[in-house]
C-alpha cells in the first residue's frame, strides 16, 4: 500500500496510544523527535511542583520530610520505575546521576570480585568505544584511581565479545541501546555469554527505560543504571537510578558511603553501617524537587504497558526509514541505525555531510531532533507522543531542506548539539 500523510492520519485514529499524547505539554506548530534526550513534560509535572514547592515546602518546610514521604520518595519512585525495567519491588532507588550511579555500579562489581579469592585476579572491564563517553571517563578513572592493576580494554564491535572475555574479565560494562546508532544488544545472550567466562555484567539503561521492554531479572543482569530526563520524561536533569537485584544487595558496597545510605542515619554515628537493601546505594541528600517531577511521567506509563510501547516504536521507526529511503532516495543519507527489529531502539540516526547544518535547518522548520559526532543525524521517537502524521510531516519537511539545499554550512555550532 502506497504510504501517504492521509494513510497516516488514519494510523493515528486507530493507535491504542493516541489518547495518552493529551498527557504532555506540546509546543503547537512543533515535531518532537528528541525524546531520546530529554522528554516533553507531563502536563500533571506543573502541578506535581506547585504542590511540592507551594506546599510541602512552602508550608511545612521540613516537617515534609515525614509528613509528605520525601524520606522514602527514592524507594517509591524506584518501585514504580521497576516494573518497565523487569526488576522486582526493592531492587530500584531514583537517586543521584546516572554517572555517580555507574561509579558505585562499577566500583561494587570490582569489589564482588576482588572479595572472592577465585575471581580476586580479575582486573580488566570491558566496553564498547563506541559507548557513550561518560560511562568511559567513569570506568577509565576509577581504574586510574585505584592503581592496581586494573585496566580498561576498549572494543569496536559486538562481535569481540567472544574473543575477548576471559579470565582475566572482571566486568562487562555496556549500554543497552546505543546513544549514536540506536543499536540494541541482546541482553539476555551476552549476559549469559560473561557469566560463562565468570565476568560481571552492569547495563546503562538510558536509552532503554521506558522506551524497549527490558527484562533485568530474566537475563540475569548484574547491575543496571539509567536516567529518568529521556524516555521517562522526568524534566532536564532528573535524577538517574540505580538496578541492584535482590540476590546482590547484601554485598553491595561502594566507596560513596552517605549518611542516607546508613542504617540509622539519624543515629549520626562516626561510623559507617550500610543499611539492608536497595537504599545502601543511595548516598547523601536527595534532589526532591527534582525526584517529585519523576512521577507524573511514571504515572503515565502506568496506563499501558512496554510491549504495547515497543510495538508503535517499531512501527513509527519502520515508516521513517521507509519514507526517508523513498521520498529522500536521490540525497546521500546513509542509515546508521539496524533495520532488524531486534537490534533497534527506539531512534534513527542517518549520517550526511551536512548533518548539522540539516539538523539546525530542521530546528527552524519546528522538527526537533539532534546531532552527534561524527556527522549523525538523531531522531528519537517517543510512542506516548509520537504521531505517525508526525513521522510524514518531517520526513516532507527533510525532502525539502535537501532539495532545495536551505541549510548554512557556515553557521556555527551551539554549545550542546
Amino acid at each position: 500500500m502506497e504510504i501517504s500523510r492521509n494513510s497516516c492520519l488514519t494510523l493515528d485514529q486507530d493507535d491504542a496510544l493516541a489518547e495518552l499524547r493529551d498527557e504532555f505539554n506540546l509546543p503547537a506548530n512543533m515535531i518532537y523527535l528528541d525524546g531520546n534526550s530529554l522528554g516533553a513534560q507531563p502536563k500533571a509535572a506543573l502541578s506535581r511542583a506547585q504542590q511540592v514547592i507551594a506546599n510541602e515546602w512552602g508550608q511545612d518546610l521540613i516537617t515534609s520530610w515525614n509528613k509528605a514521604g520525601w524520606f522514602d520518595l527514592p524507594s517509591r519512585l524506584g518501585n514504580l520505575l521497576a516494573p518497565l525495567i523487569g526488576a522486582e519491588q526493592d531492587e530500584v532507588v531514583v537517586t543521584d546521576t546516572t554517572s555517580i550511579n555507574l561509579f558505585k555500579a562499577i566500583a561494587a562489581a570490582l569489589h564482588q570480585q576482588a572479595s572472592s579469592k577465585e575471581n580476586e585476579h580479575r582486573k580488566v572491564i570491558i566496553t564498547e568505544r563506541s559507548n557513550f563517553p561518560t560511562d568511559i571517563y567513569m570506568a577509565e578513572g576509577l581504574t586510574r584511581w585505584l592503581d592496581r592493576g586494573y585496566r580498561l580494554h576498549l572494543i569496536d564491535s559486538p562481535d569481540e565479545l567472544a574473543s575477548v572475555l576471559n579470565h582475566d574479565t572482571a566486568l562487562l560494562m555496556l549500554t543497552h541501546v546505543n546513544y549514536r546508532t540506536g543499536y540494541m544488544h541482546d541482553m539476555e545472550a551476552v549476559t549469559a555469554l560473561a557469566h560463562q567466562h565468570g565476568a560481571l555484567v552492569c547495563w546503562d539503561l538510558a536509552h532503554s527505560a521506558g522506551a524497549v521492554p527490558v527484562a533485568l531479572n530474566q537475563a540475569n543482569a548484574d547491575y543496571a543504571v539509567g536516567c529518568c530526563y529521556k524516555y521517562l520524561n522526568g524534566g532536564p536533569g532528573a535524577p538517574a537510578f540505580i538496578w541492584v537485584p535482590r540476590r546482590h544487595q547484601e554485598q553491595f558496597q561502594h566507596p560513596l558511603t552517605g549518611w542516607w545510605g546508613h542504617a540509622t542515619p539519624f543515629a549520626m554515628q562516626p561510623n559507617f553501617v550500610a543499611t539492608q537493601g536497595i537504599r545502601r546505594a543511595l548516598c547523601g541528600t536527595q534532589a526532591i524537587v527534582s525526584q517529585a517531577m519523576i512521577e507524573p511521567g511514571l504515572n503515565i506509563f502506568a496506563q499501558t504497558n512496554m510491549d504495547a510501547i515497543r510495538r508503535k516504536s517499531l512501527a513509527l521507526t519502520d515508516l521513517f526509514i521507509q519514507l526517508v529511503e523513498s521520498r529522500c532516495a536521490k540525497h546521500a543519507l546513509e542509515l546508521v541505525t539496524p533495520r532488524a527489529h531486534q537490534e533497534r531502539g527506539s531512534q534513527v540516526s542517518l549520517r550526511h555531510e551536512h548533518a548539522y547544518a540539516v539538523i539546525q535547518a530542521l530546528i527552524e522548520r519546528g522538527v526537533i531532533g539532534d546531532y552527534r559526532e561524527p556527522g549523525i543525524m538523531r531522531f528519537g521517537f517517543t510512542p506516548l507522543y509520537t504521531r505517525f502524521v508526525d513521522v510524514w510531516d518531517a520526513v516532507e519537511i527533510l525532502r525539502d531542506i535537501l532539495d532545495s539545499k536551505s541549510y548554512r554550512t557556515d553557521i556555527q555550532r551551539n554549545a550542546v548539539t
